[in-house]
């Protein structure tokens, strides 16, 4: 496939925006989130990435087609991509999105919905699409509620995903509303806001003593920075976390004091 660049940004240069349309096909999906990524880890500014849900046909449930499972891996590879940026990202969706949505929406850091939005999800047959929207669904929702998806498959209404939390803001104006979240987010678009995204995801699957170790690491990075005025340089923060985490809980080990 040829190589995709993004050519949209947002006003100023705040980040490139990309267009999910969940008709195409996987690998062009895979392509174009992978275009996204390597056009904001090639600024040196802080920056956002945008991800714009299109519309899909009401009629429209079976996703992602006649794929193989190699491109299912490339997609969920992506996405994890994605979700581990250490720019923020921005999810925004209106009318009937169905297809890739969920997996995007879930990724994302911030999502933006119009009132009009439905949310369908992947079924395929009378069954929910068994890819990794279903671990990110009990991530964020929990097994309770996540099973209701998943089992039901019913279409999710503008209200009922901001009550569950798969939208954080519904507007009139998705252009206004897009560009105050990337205006504002992109004043905490960093690494160390990366390393705290990480945190986050794992709270959930990691057990205490464990996560201990991580946050003590963590706590130990942010003293330091606060220290020396500066952000840490390391390109991966959270590998740079879990790695540290055995020094701080045995300074011997780390050659600490």
């Amino acid at each position: 496939m040829k190589k995709i660049v993004i050519t949209t940004s947002l006003p100023n240069g705040l980040g490139p925006v990309a267009d999910i349309d969940g008709r195409r096909p996987l690998a062009e999906l895979t392509a174009v989130v992978n275009a996204a990524c390597d056009d904001v880890e090639s600024r040196q500014e802080k920056s956002v990435v945008v991800l714009r849900l299109s519309t899909t046909p009401a009629s429209s449930r079976a996703w992602p087609g006649v794929v193989d499972i190699r491109e299912v891996n490339r997609w969920e590879r992506a996405v994890h991509r994605l979700e581990r940026l250490a720019a923020m990202s921005i999810a925004v969706a209106h009318g009937v999105c169905g297809g890739p949505a969920l997996d995007i929406l879930l990724a994302a850091d911030f999502r933006i919905g119009a009132p009009d939005l439905l949310l369908m999800p992947p079924i395929n047959e009378g069954h929910f699409w068994p890819g990794m929207s279903v671990y990110r669904l009990v991530q964020h929702l929990g097994v309770t509620r996540a099973r209701q998806i998943v089992i039901w498959g019913d279409d999710i209404s503008v209200d009922r995903a901001r009550q569950l939390g798969l939208i954080d803001q519904v507007s009139n104006d998705l252009p206004e509303a897009v560009h105050t979240a990337a205006v504002l987010m992109g004043r905490i678009s960093d690494q160390e806001m990366a390393m705290r995204r990480q945190l986050l995801l794992e709270a959930a699957s990691t057990e205490y003593d464990q996560a201990l170790g991580v946050h003590l690491a963590a706590c130990d990075r942010e003293l330091r920075r606060l220290k020396n005025g500066d952000a840490a340089t390391e390109p991966d923060p959270a590998s740079s976390v879990l790695d540290s985490a055995s020094s701080v809980l045995d300074p011997g080990k780390g050659g600490g004091s």
